[in-house]
């Protein structure tokens, strides 16, 4: 969230702000006030310059029996045209528009349409109501600001917007006159900027002067701006290991442009800057990416069909008494979640299975933040526009500023942290529930999520998602159970492989899978190349690695080689030309093995139907450091009539027989080069083998272990499960006895207070109070700071002497009002008997010193006339 200064910003220039687009479609600002608001709308508007080319419509709580005089009112604090809006109204720019009394407002295509409320005085919510039509009707141009107000109505419009890629602004709570609404939409983590309000309109104007960056549908970006978001992209992935390389780049690219609008920086370069020199900023963009919007019950229809359909089906397919499992990956903070345990329980009310069932609900989220809150289970009181009376009344419990979602429901929900695109996911499921969260990923990680889906659920489970979202292609791993609702059924057969990045790894065998030598630099090759050539050869050449993979060529070389048809391969086994293949291989091969050097004189080479004559050169190197373990290959062409030469010198005998001479050492050499190969590829699969069963034991015996662990933990598991039982039936015998204890004490009448050993309130019934003026909140002051009606000045120092000595303490004592008490000073004594206090009781004895009083009067006018 973004922190402003308190001073008032200067006018933002003409030529800055952004003006309405050729298509009409311009900013409207919702500003929601209440309790404390004309002051606040005031200082808005004051701020708002007169061509700031976008229009505001006012929603505050008015009383509904009186006639609306806020037009007249903002009308001092603003040049700006301001009006009561009419049904039917198109909204202009430049323009202020206020609800008038007794309406609920909504928007559709930029006119203003009102309505009856529907709801009692009390009970309404209309900034809420406004801010949600709002937001889908101008979507990134929607501007949501919440200023002075009580309650918290408006926070929900304030998600809506954030959800629709808008911008949400509030008052700063310590300026504000009320600040329930605008500290409601703070702690729900909505808001983009908080500020006076008199700087508001400034700060709404800069973020929007940025502009579109990309089109929603088909982001045209440059090679900076692509460039930018990588680097982006990296700084997240290295400030908290998340990577959003897969999520939409439209996505990515407004929540990006919203930050730099709220920052006023025009270049993602500037911004990119800014988060490496910020931490604090990539945590608000991570949550700006993350799009922690959630409602209850959202698409009630869908949730109607989850009750009346998805979970019949389960319970009919599921034996009596068992437990069904359900994953809500995406669970932001926790609403979808709870939903789900409603209406389960809902389900169970309304088609009374046959057996008894139970649900557990695991749920899982990327934002840490999202997930405490979920784990809190408190909602603010907007939720009642979510979330039917009945249900409120049922499942929640109200407290001062919201609801509790209730013992029953929140014991069903397992709440976590987790990546569901990169950490294991949850198995054996009945029910999975993930909406709306799809449709932010890219088409291959939708694919992905989705076999992963399939993987976790039982066959016969469901897959919930949400009304934007379908399974697309994957119709081979779910049905439909109702297409309308988003409801698809497990199909049964054999899972597809899902690519999860799971923590596992394993040692592989010295030599299986080795990555090749690293290349010397490119930078140095060239240069030690060519001193070598220079100094031992002239001829072309080319040098490779010891795979055959050519690193480098010197001269001209298509005489001898020649790229292979098909996808490029610069391996030289594969480019040699005809009649030079066989030897080649074999030379390099040998060269390989002995580390030395191979010549092959007068070999044939076949080129384009013609036949030349060379001498082939295969050395190994050693020397020079960078080159070592390369093998250098030169091709020398022979001239006519040093082949012809050759020939003559060679052919003492007829040709024929000089041809199978040659033929001959030509294979006896193969086959003892091949003797030489197939003995070293024995050896080294012995090796291997070796070291397979060397691994193969390994694995073994780490499958020994974890199995043994598995036992342990599954033991360990067990006794949790017995000691939570015991501590249950424990924390119930607690609750019963001090149940009894409470009415006891109630049923007794006595006035009873417990001091601690230091004087200080612990506990009393409600009769001590007409004694001692006690309130809940007295717990734990001192017994010297509580007034009584007893004329009792020794009370302290009686109940200290009490506490020193041990011996308990009874006197009668009159109260100022003429009522009387016997007053008992007990130690208070524990069950290890430690006494750790005082117990004081009342017993009201004024009728007994009542009829004392007449009985002495009574004696006494009988003693004063004896007659």
């Amino acid at each position: 969230m973004d922190e402003p200064d308190t001073a008032t910003q200067a006018s933002p220039d003409p030529g800055d702000l952004p003006h309405p687009s050729p298509g009409g479609c311009f900013p409207v600002v919702g500003i929601g006030a209440s309790a404390g608001g004309l002051e606040a709308l005031e200082q808005f508007l004051s701020g708002v310059p007169p061509d700031s080319g976008m229009a505001y419509v006012v929603i505050q709580h008015l009383d509904p029996t009186h006639k609306g005089m806020m037009p007249e009112l903002l009308q001092r604090a603003t040049p700006l045209p301001v009006m009561q809006a009419k049904n039917g109204l198109k909204l202009r720019a430049d323009h202020v528009y206020v609800l008038p009394p007794n309406r609920d407002m909504s928007i559709l295509d930029g006119v203003l349409h009102l309505f009856k409320p529907t709801a009692p005085r009390g009970q309404r919510l209309p900034i809420d109501f406004f801010l949600r039509a709002l937001a889908v009707d101008r979507r990134q141009q929607a501007v949501g600001v919440l200023l002075s107000g009580m309650g918290s109505d408006g926070t929900a419009g304030l998600r809506a917007i954030k959800e629709n890629a808008g911008l949400a602004l509030v008052q700063d709570p310590a300026e504000a006159a009320f600040a329930s609404m605008p500290q409601s939409g703070i702690d729900a983590a909505m808001v983009d900027i908080v500020g006076p309000a008199a700087t508001l309109p400034g700060r709404i104007i800069a973020a929007l002067r940025q502009g579109a960056i990309v089109d929603e549908s088909d982001p045209a970006v440059d090679g900076q701006l692509k460039s930018g978001l990588e680097k982006v992209l990296i700084l997240m992935r290295t400030h908290n290991g998340q990577d959003f390389s897969r999520y939409k780049k439209s996505t990515l690219y407004r929540r990006i442009e919203r930050r730099m609008g709220i920052h006023q920086i025009r270049r993602i370069a500037d911004y990119v800057r800014l988060l490496q020199n910020n931490p604090q900023e990539l945590d608000l963009l991570f949550r700006e990416f993350l799009i922690g919007v959630t409602t209850f019950f959202r698409d009630p229809a869908a949730w109607d069909s989850l009750r009346d359909l998805a979970f019949p089906a389960l319970f009919a397919s599921s034996p009596s008494g068992r437990a069904l499992r359900a994953w809500v990956p995406g669970c932001s903070t926790g609403e979808e979640a709870y939903s789900l345990a409603i209406t389960f329980k809902e389900a169970l009310e309304r088609h009374q299975p046959a057996g008894r069932y139970a649900l557990q609900i695991f749920a899982t989220d990327l934002a840490h933040d999202a997930i405490d809150q979920a784990r809190q289970g408190h909602y603010s009181a907007g939720i009642s526009a979510e979330v039917s009376a009945d249900r409120l009344a049922r499942y929640f419990i109200p407290t001062d500023n919201g609801y509790q979602v209730g013992k029953e429901v929140r014991e069903m929900v397992i709440f976590a942290p987790q990546n569901m695109a990169q950490d294991p996911p949850f198995t054996k499921l009945d029910l999975l529930s993930c909406r709306n969260v799809l449709i932010y990923f890219t088409s291959e990680l939708q694919k992905k999520l989705l076999a992963l889906f399939h993987y976790s659920l039982i066959p016969g489970g469901v897959l919930f998602l949400g009304n934007s979202e379908t399974i697309g292609s994957a119709t081979d791993l779910f049905a439909p159970l109702d297409s309308k609702s988003r409801l698809y059924r497990c199909i049964d057969g054999r899972p597809h492989m899902v690519s999860v990045d799971f923590p596992t790894h394993f040692r592989a065998p010295h030599g299986a899978g080795s990555e090749p030598p690293a290349t010397p630099p490119a930078a140095n090759l060239q240069t030690l190349a060519d001193q070598l050539l220079l100094r031992q050869f002239a001829p072309a050449a080319v040098l490779t690695n010891d795979r055959g993979d050519i690193i480098y060529i010197n001269g001209r070389t298509g005489r001898y080689l020649e790229p292979a048809a098909g996808k490029a391969n610069w391996n030289i086994h594969a480019m040699a030309r005809g009649g030079l293949r066989q030897a080649l291989g074999e030379a390099l091969q040998q060269v390989i093995s002995d580390h030395g050097r191979v010549e092959r004189h007068d070999l044939a080479v076949e080129d384009d139907g013609k036949t030349s004559r060379i001498d082939l050169t295969v050395q190994y190197i050693e020397d020079p450091e960078p080159l070592r373990g390369m093998v250098m290959i030169v091709f020398a062409g022979l001239r006519r009539k040093t082949a012809a030469k050759r020939r003559t010198k060679a052919g003492a005998q007829s040709s024929r027989e000089a041809e199978l001479e040659a033929a001959l050492t030509q294979s006896q050499n193969e086959v003892r080069n091949l003797r030489d190969r197939m003995q070293t590829s024995e050896e080294e699969l012995k090796s291997t083998n070796e070291e397979l069963q060397s691994t193969n034991e390994e694995l073994q015996s780490t499958n020994e272990e974890l199995t043994t662990s598995k036992e342990e933990m599954q033991s360990l598991n067990e006794e949790l499960q017995t000691v939570n039982v015991e501590l249950q039936s424990k924390v119930d015998d607690l609750s019963r006895v001090n149940d009894d204890m409470q009415n006891l004490l109630n049923s007794t009448e006595i006035a009873t207070v417990f001091l601690d050993d230091r004087l200080r309130v612990r506990r009393f019934t409600p009769h001590a109070a007409h004694i001692i003026k006690l309130i809940a909140a007295d717990v734990g002051r001192p017994l010297s700071d509580l007034a009584s009606d007893l004329d009792y000045p020794e009370f302290e120092s009686d109940a200290r002497e009490v506490l020193r000595t041990l011996i308990y303490s009874e006197k009668p004592m009159a109260t100022r009002d003429g009522r009387w008490f016997r007053v008992r000073i007990m130690p208070y004594r524990t069950m290890e008997n430690i006494i750790n206090g005082v117990v004081i009781t009342f017993i009201d004895i004024s009728v007994a010193k009542r009829l004392e009083a007449e009985l002495r009067a009574t004696v006494a006018s009988i003693e004063g006339n004896p007659s």
